[in-house]
């Protein structure tokens, strides 16, 4: 993944939207990356896919409910959390 400082992107922001179409671009500030851009596709699959995960998950936990294997609602979410950031 290419990186660009955020001075470098803004002063050359066409060159940005161009790379971003082909490569997510880090964009980097005071040497420490704060965002990435991508293209609008890129995007929108990987927010399908969060979303397809977070699906599975759920349909994963509805499974253990209808089996009895039920657990605390606060331990549950933070596990569902915890299985996410993977």
């Amino acid at each position: 993944m290419k990186t660009m400082p955020a001075a470098e992107a803004k002063t050359n922001f066409g060159a940005l939207l161009d790379t971003a179409q082909r490569e997510p671009v880090t964009i980097s500030k005071k040497g420490r990356p704060v965002a990435v851009m991508m293209s609008i596709q890129d995007y929108e699959a990987h927010t399908a896919l969060k979303r397809d995960i977070l699906r599975v998950e759920l349909q994963k936990g509805l499974k253990q409910l209808d089996r009895g294997e039920s657990t605390e609602g606060q331990t549950f979410m933070r596990t569902l959390i915890e299985e996410l950031k993977e």
